[in-house]
């Protein structure tokens, strides 16, 4: 296995920086004004949309700052 500087080598990903973090947490949350604000109305689906869109963001996030 070649070894890559920078690299975890467990998992074969770089740690997001704290600025990448902040730019997809922002881009992440100018979607979901843009979704709400754009919607008829908000009912299930929108919410549903929004919480496992922010769960697939904010995940890997947490994971890249705690390590």
């Amino acid at each position: 296995m070649m070894l890559m500087p920078g690299y975890n080598n467990k998992r074969g990903r770089r740690h997001l920086s704290r600025s990448q973090c902040v730019c997809i947490t922002l881009l992440w949350a100018l979607l979901c004004y843009v979704v709400l604000t754009t919607a008829e109305r908000i009912d299930g689906p929108v919410v549903l949309m929004i919480v496992l869109s922010g769960a697939l963001v904010f995940i890997p996030v947490v994971k890249s700052l705690k390590g």
